[in-house]
Order: C-alpha cells, then sequence, then structure tokens
C-alpha cells in the first residue's frame, strides 16, 4: 500500500517497537553524539578496524573525553529517498531494480524505509526489516506527476520518518539519490519547496542522522529553458553542504544503472561509521553553536568524517 504524502500537510506517525535487536546502539541523551566515517585515501579495501583510543575530539578547541565508542558493526535505520522527477520519470524500471539491489547490499540487521518525491512524496515502505515486503513493495514505485520539492523532501524524512529511529535509539542515515534541483532554485520553473535550503541544513545540524547524497547527473537532459546550467551548480553545491554538515561525502552515478555499485559502496562506507559520544567540559546550556573537530591518533593513511558541530540545548 502506498500512502501519499504532501510535505508539511500531513504527519507520518510511527510507533516505537517494543522489541530491538542486542546490538542496538544505545545513547545517553546527555552525550553529544557523533556518527564519524572514516575513509582510506589510498585504498578502501585496506581499512582496519579502529578502537577508542584511536579518536580525539575537541570541542571549540578544547579536549574532551570520550564517555561512549560502537563500532561500525551496529545496525542502521536507512532511508532510501528516490527522486523521480524529470528524466528519471521515464526510467521506473531502472529504479526498482537498483531499489532492489540496495535491499540486497543492506546488512541483515539494518532497518529500511524507501520514499518517492517529485512535488509530493510517497511513502512506499515504512522502517522494516522484513525483506520480502521491502522488494515487494518496490513494485508499487509509479511513474510520479509535477515538479521537484526535493528540499521538503528531505525535511519530512528528518522531521516525521527517522523519529522512529530517534525514540528507539538507533543509528539512522538518509540516502538520497537525486540531481539536487528543487524547483525553488533560481531560473527553474516551477514553485518548489515550501521550506528554504537554509531552514534544511539547520535541520540537518539539529539531528544526528547521516545524509548520503548520490547525485545522478541529469543535466545533458534537461531543457535548459526550464532548468537552466546554473541551477545545476547550485544544486552540486548544496548536495556537498548537506553532505559534509552530516560527516560524509556526495557520491555519483552518472546514468541510473551506475546506482547498483554506488548503492553497494555505500553500504560498505556505513560500515566503517563509528558512534562516539562524550559530555562537554564547556557546556554552557546556551543554545550556541560549538564547533567539533574529530582527529585520528597514529593513522595518516586514513581521512576521517563527521558534523562540524551542534546547537547546544537551553536549560
Amino acid at each position: 500500500m502506498i500512502f501519499l504524502l504532501t510535505a508539511y500537510c500531513s504527519l507520518l506517525t510511527v510507533s516505537a517497537q517494543s522489541a530491538e535487536p542486542a546490538d542496538v546502539v544505545r545513547i545517553d541523551t546527555d552525550l553529544v553524539n557523533l556518527n564519524v566515517s572514516v575513509f582510506n585515501r589510498k585504498s578502501a579495501a585496506n581499512m582496519i578496524a579502529l578502537e577508542q583510543k584511536d579518536f580525539a575530539v575537541l570541542d571549540d578547541g578544547a579536549t574532551q573525553d570520550i564517555s561512549f565508542f560502537a563500532s561500525g558493526e551496529s545496525p542502521f535505520d536507512l532511508v532510501l529517498l528516490l527522486d523521480l522527477s524529470g528524466s528519471t520519470a521515464d526510467k521506473i524500471g531502472l529504479i526498482r531494480k537498483s531499489a532492489r539491489r540496495f535491499i540486497d547490499a543492506a546488512r541483515p540487521g539494518d532497518r529500511i524505509a524507501i520514499l518517492t518525491f517529485s512535488a509530493d512524496i510517497q511513502m512506499i515502505s515504512k522502517l522494516t526489516s522484513d525483506r520480502a515486503a521491502l522488494r515487494k513493495s518496490i513494485d508499487h514505485i509509479e511513474k510520479p506527476i509535477g515538479g521537484t520539492n526535493f528540499w521538503d523532501a528531505l525535511a519530512f524524512v528528518l522531521d516525521h520518518v527517522v523519529v522512529q529511529s530517534r525514540v528507539e535509539k538507533r543509528r539512522s542515515a538518509v540516502v538520497v539519490m537525486t540531481d539536487g534541483v528543487d524547483n525553488a532554485l533560481p531560473g527553474v520553473y516551477g514553485d518548489g519547496s515550501k521550506i528554504t535550503f537554509d531552514q534544511l541544513l539547520d535541520d540537518i545540524r539539529h539531528f544526528d542522522t547521516i545524509v548520503l547524497p548520490i547525485y545522478l547527473d541529469t543535466e545533458k537532459e534537461a531543457n535548459p529553458h526550464s532548468t537552466p546550467a546554473s541551477a545545476y551548480a547550485i544544486a552540486r553545491e548544496q548536495l556537498a553542504t548537506l553532505a559534509a554538515e552530516s560527516g560524509n561525502k556526495v557520491y555519483r552515478a552518472a546514468k541510473l544503472k551506475d546506482l547498483n555499485e554506488v548503492y553497494a559502496q555505500v553500504v560498505r562506507d556505513l560500515s566503517t561509521v563509528y558512534s562516539i559520544g562524550y559530555r562537554p567540559t564547556n557546556r554552557g546550556h546556551d543554545g550556541m553553536w560549538h564547533t567539533v573537530t574529530l582527529q585520528l591518533i597514529g593513522h595518516p593513511e586514513l581521512e576521517v568524517h563527521s558534523k562540524r558541530g551542534y546547537y547546544e540545548s537551553k536549560q
């Protein structure tokens, strides 16, 4: 069954499940929580398992004591968010096929939700570990109607879908396949999202969810009168900013058929995401922005990414 949702016009109500796997990451709400992605600059095949002692955390320049550490083996809640606007609307068969490959690539402990968007959002499947049900739900992905409200769609997922993950203290990531062009961008025909890009960015800064953009290059197939090249340039910059704010990078797919390999790479990279928590020594409960710096000790061949900071809660 497909639920058609207009962003910010209806809420997706989810309930926490009473049972959960034994290896779910439980995170103390007093901690600052970081999802830390680690990449090997020379070879992805030579990744090594890291320990807490390999990481150093600085909060506004002050070294912090790590209170919580979990390896990359802990499961994720994965939301696959698919842009079905523009040229992809006529290639639903390939979209479905690659979505099934995403399910196959995910680890057994991972739960998956699938949503699609154009001007509206379609909930294809809520978060579930039932692989058979997920594969069946993919058959309901259909050709959409309307423009592209990308920012609204991603904000909806952050505010109303991964809320279940936050309630159950599970790690979450949104894998969004898109060219990034929202109809709200300058020069693009149509109304576009109600939320602004800056508001979306602020949303990401308030949550621990990782955003993993997969840039699907559709510029050559676009009508330059309705979607100018300048809009694509802005969209690529914005996708890079979204990824950086949640501590990651932009993946690229030149064609839809490339998604099979890219999805597998995304899941492999998530297996090297570590969860780190600390209680800031400079906590002021003033609602101010704190800059976070992550460092790896003794591993010059590795590159580390995490969110750039956080807003401290007010008392």
